[in-house]
């Protein structure tokens, strides 16, 4: 982990209210993994707290971090004003990311609405040695103009949207099952709305399907060092900021298949 002075080479507005930023940076574009985060500070001295933000994307060789935001609060509607040239404070790389060492499997990658989020760097570190799907979903066509920023080469793009503006209309859990009645699929890794998750952590339990999840929670330290992210799990109270956010779908209480729980409680 690092403490870096990040300067901003590009900060865009993708669609209403979503922004990719890209930082410049010293050291930690080269020990960051997908799926760990940053703490981003406002420019703003009145908001204390820094803000955490997933990481988009990693080139370690030109030493830039790209990060795919939503306005959601008083901190990210601050960073949606940098500017180009603009020097802003970042802590990171932080928590567990999803597990890359992986070869010659056919894998599952799901990003829903901004769950798609972390997926660019996933889909990098993934697709040499392996076999990648990727479902992305959203609302509709403008939710899912992020994925012109991501490289699909070599992998195998399935599109879900509410409206049916791009690709088929309807859910990425709809699409799995669809994949899964013709396919043998080894790994899921997933990022988005809880319920989203819920669902697909269920289909991966019962097809016996290893499932990796992307949590979102409410940090204040992103360290360990408060109570603010800890969530219920089978193994006991754990911080998304430290144990995570990545966790094995299998151990979370909000998205373990009932039998799980059950067997947990008697």
């Amino acid at each position: 982990m690092y403490l870096d002075k990040a300067k901003i080479l590009e900060n865009t507005e993708i669609e209403r209210n979503r922004y990719l930023l890209k930082l410049e940076v010293n050291k930690s574009a080269a020990l960051s993994k997908a799926g760990q985060f940053f703490m981003l500070k406002p420019k703003n001295e009145a908001i204390i707290l820094r803000r955490p933000i997933s990481l988009h994307a990693s080139d370690k060789d030109k030493k830039i971090l790209e990060f795919y935001y939503e306005i959601k609060g008083k901190g990210t509607l601050e960073f949606s004003k940098l500017k180009s040239e603009e020097i802003i404070d970042i802590q990171g790389p932080l928590g567990n990311g999803f597990n890359t060492d992986i070869s010659d499997k056919t894998i599952v990658i799901i990003g829903g609405g901004m769950g798609i989020a972390p997926m660019k760097q996933l889909i990098e570190e993934l697709k040499e040695k392996n076999r990648v799907i990727f479902i992305a979903g959203g609302r509709d066509i403008k939710a899912l103009k992020i994925l012109e920023n991501i490289n699909l080469n070599n992998v195998e793009l399935f599109i879900t949207t509410d409206d049916g503006s791009l690709g088929k209309k309807g859910n990425v859990v709809s699409e799995l099952n669809d994949i899964l009645k013709r396919e043998k699929i080894d790994e899921i890794k997933c990022c988005g709305p809880q319920k989203m998750m819920q669902a697909v952590s269920s289909i991966a339990h019962k097809q016996k399907i290893n499932c990796e999840i992307s949590l979102e929670e409410r940090m204040a330290c992103g360290v360990k060092a408060c109570v603010g992210c800890s969530i219920k799990t089978l193994e006991g109270m754990k911080k998304v900021c430290y144990d995570g956010p990545v966790f094995n779908s299998e151990i979370i209480v909000d998205v373990a298949p009932t039998e799980n729980i059950n067997c947990c409680k008697n």
